[in-house]
């Protein structure tokens, strides 16, 4: 079985991995597993920015399997894709938090919003759908889901490459006046001392990367000598 049922934008991505330089640096940075109990899912609370081709997956995802999907408990829109960014991109619905979904610590500058595929503990419906039905646990899900918190910056004049890397809060590319940033402010993607080196701790998503490159991208960054 394919790794992802988003093959043409898996073709995307694997062009970008094919040729691009990763961040050993970054990688050795400790940080924390994901713990759902303790982040809520801060990461999907805006939903996740799609390609056309995901955006016509999650329609069909819900037109086929949406009795299955509201079972788990989700408040799923009829449209569950909308535009953003002035019409230019689309995303996953939101729907505002209810009293207890979000972290503790949940970042003041993000909007108090989920994911509608998200049930109440944080939990994705989608992911548990493929899982339930016997395909792997992110086919399904947008490629953006769950490559976070890795981040793959484009080739610019700064980069004749793209790089595959983790952001911190002085070098988050979403940072902004009175936005401190994304990735570098959700649990899983800022740097925790108290935490492992991230290659150890995103081995599986960094395996996915492999997997849809065709390339061995950790076993470069577990290199000896690198």
């Amino acid at each position: 079985m394919a790794a992802t049922a988003y093959q043409d934008t898996a073709g995307i991505l694997r062009e970008q991995l094919r040729e691009a330089q990763l961040d050993h640096v970054a990688f050795e940075q400790p940080i924390k597993a994901c713990e759902l109990a303790r982040c809520r899912a801060t990461c999907c609370h805006d939903g996740v920015y799609l390609s056309v081709e995901e955006a016509e997956g999650i329609r069909a995802l819900l037109g086929k399997h949406g009795d299955e999907l509201r079972a788990y408990g989700l408040s799923l829109p009829d449209e569950p894709v909308v535009e953003a960014r002035a019409g230019k991109s689309l995303k996953t619905a939101t729907r505002v938090a209810e009293a207890g979904e979000l972290a503790d610590d949940y970042p003041a500058h993000f909007p108090k919003t989920r994911c509608v595929f998200l049930d109440r503990e944080g939990r994705c419906g989608i992911q548990r759908l493929s899982v339930e039905q016997g395909r792997g646990a992110w086919f399904d899900k947008p490629l953006t889901c769950w490559i976070h918190p890795i981040v793959i910056l484009p080739a610019s004049r700064e980069r004749m490459r793209p790089l595959v890397t983790l952001v911190t809060p002085e070098n988050d590319p979403q940072r902004a006046q009175g936005y401190p940033g994304f990735a570098s402010c959700t649990h899983c993607g800022r740097p925790d001392n108290d935490g492992k080196k991230a290659r150890q701790v995103l081995a599986a998503e960094l395996e996915m990367l492999g997997e849809v490159s065709g390339r061995d991208i950790l076993g470069e960054l577990n290199a000896d000598g690198v």
